[in-house]
């Protein structure tokens, strides 16, 4: 009995159910969030907000509050409901054998086994899952059948609600006329939210077919970046092996050239020691008559060391200038062969632009290197002619444009704390001192900014971009035709800072913002 007491207490007063995220209104009842919301939302035609069960009248929509232990008491209670064997409902008109209810009518209560199932009496009758005596369809108040629903208060009522009770005149339909126009409700709401599921569905399946393409793209460079590599080690080893063979070529012929010289000289030694024994068993002779007698060649008519060493000169010695041309002829060759495209891999693609800055753009207060490629910022005014295309902002342009092609430049920002780069259009706004005319900060430009933090903004609209080391160069890639422009890190190691994409117009120059006390630098 008890816990029959507390399922009621449990109870939501608008759907007759146990709890679903009970919340409560001021006045202290508590209902179901959805049957609430419901009631709420049909209320909000008329403007007036109410409490279903007391009344109580609220200016406003009223904020509903979350009550945790009495959803985790419904939460268990309905478990243990669950739990629990599925009550059959005997029929006391099933005389003749004793049978379970297969449905239910909602208008008179009355439920009928399989055997006696027929239609029901009346047109407007419906029938349902077998249920337990009426309580649930019955009003709390009158212990009659709920036939009507509230469309003021959005709760289901009796006839003697609606005759003399709470919500005597008040607006009322028949249940199953107010629950097709919430099924009517609850299908729209259902197509927009079917709708709006489609949609991130088909954007699930566009981004995992975005990352199965991009591994494939990844898969195919890497396999693409490996051979290359390869043939790039074939190359070198062949060259290395190339000159190392002449190398062990020419010390062989070297060698074997010094050997032969070695023998020679030898021979000549052996025959010059002969000579002088004979001379010196002459000496040793006492008779003068037998020193006389004595044949003796005093003549040294061998090849002389310095004229064999003059014949075999041209390869006495490994040929160091040869190797050198061999390696510059080799090298040169390699790197010919390096910026030819290898299997779609082109190394010379970002080759860098030849950058100048344009002095006609030059805001007077910066100053312009002789080469054109270094612009510092200035604490005395140039005198400058003026111009249509001088700034009248800290700015400046390079004297190139770009209207087609892939370009790539870096540039120096050690030299400045802050700074702001990128790119602008040729009608970008000059004579204005403002956002107008500020890289990044109009519908004209596109920028990169270090100040506070790294920032990437266009449209004046700032992206902040982490990067855990300090930027000293930065590298700018721009496609004109992709519509992509794209800035990179070009310390150790490497990195990509951010990309814009977009339909690109006019031409584009290379644009440079100076701060105080800042250099800003265009690497060759």
């Amino acid at each position: 009995m008890a816990s029959a007491d507390l399922r009621e207490e449990l109870n939501c007063s608008i759907c007759l159910s146990l709890y679903t995220e009970p919340v409560s209104l001021r006045c202290g009842h508590y209902f179901c969030r959805g049957c609430l919301v419901t009631v709420l939302d049909t209320q909000e035609e008329t403007g007036v907000y109410a409490c279903p069960k007391c009344r109580a009248v609220y200016p406003e929509r009223p904020l509903l509050k979350d009550d945790k232990n009495l959803h985790s008491t419904a939460k268990s209670t309905h478990s243990t409901q669950l739990e629990q064997e599925k009550p059959e409902v005997l029929l006391p008109p099933c005389v003749d054998h004793l049978a379970s209810a297969a449905r239910t009518c909602v208008q008179c209560e009355t439920s009928t086994c399989d055997q006696h199932l027929t239609a029901p009496k009346s047109g407007d009758q419906a029938s349902a899952e077998p249920t337990t005596p009426a309580t649930e369809r019955k009003c709390p108040v009158h212990n009659e059948i709920l036939k009507y629903y509230c469309t003021k208060d959005g709760t289901c009522i009796c006839s003697a609600c609606l005759e003399d009770g709470d919500h005597k005149g008040h607006q009322a339909e028949p249940l199953n006329k107010a629950s097709e126009k919430k099924k009517k409700k609850v299908n729209n709401a259902k197509r927009k939210v079917s709708s709006k599921r489609h949609g991130i569905e088909k954007r699930i399946q566009d981004l995992n077919n975005q990352r199965t393409q991009e591994k494939e793209k990844a898969d195919s460079m890497t396999g693409r970046i490996t051979k290359l590599f390869r043939d790039i080690r074939k190359e070198v080893d062949d060259l290395e092996k190339k000159v190392l063979d002449n190398i062990s070529r020419q010390e062989k012929q070297v060698s074997q050239s010094l050997s032969n010289l070695i023998q020679q000289l030898e021979k000549q030694k052996e025959e010059l020691s002969r000579k002088i024994a004979q001379m010196e068993n002459v000496c040793e002779i006492k008779d003068p008559a037998h020193i006389l007698m004595e044949e003796l060649s005093y003549d040294d008519k061998s090849p002389k060391s310095d004229d064999n060493l003059g014949e075999a000169g041209d390869v006495l010695h490994v040929d160091e200038v040869m190797i050198s041309l061999m390696l510059q002829t080799g090298f040169h060759q390699f790197i010919d062969n390096l910026n030819k495209p290898k299997d779609g891999i082109a190394i010379s693609g970002t080759k860098k632009s030849d950058i100048s800055l344009d002095i006609k753009t030059a805001n007077n207060y910066i100053y312009i290197s002789q080469d054109l490629k270094s612009a510092v910022y200035s604490e005395k005014p140039k005198p400058r002619a003026e111009g249509p295309l001088r700034f009248k902002s800290k700015q400046v342009l390079s004297t190139q444009s770009f209207s087609s092609g892939k370009h790539y430049w870096e540039v120096d920002v050690s030299g400045a704390e802050k700074w702001l780069i990128g790119v602008a259009n040729h009608s970008i706004e000059r004579k204005i001192d403002g956002n107008e005319s500020f890289i990044g900060y109009n519908g004209k430009s596109w920028g990169l900014t270090q100040r506070v933090s790294l920032q990437a903004g266009h449209k004046n609209i700032l992206k902040k971009i982490d990067s855990k080391s300090a930027l000293k160069v930065v590298g700018i890639y721009l496609d004109y035709e992709a519509g992509r422009l794209s800035f990179y890190k070009m310390c150790d190691p490497m990195g990509h800072l951010h990309t814009f994409t977009a339909t690109f117009k006019e031409p584009l120059h290379a644009a440079f913002f100076l701060f105080k006390d800042s250099t800003i630098k265009i690497i060759q």
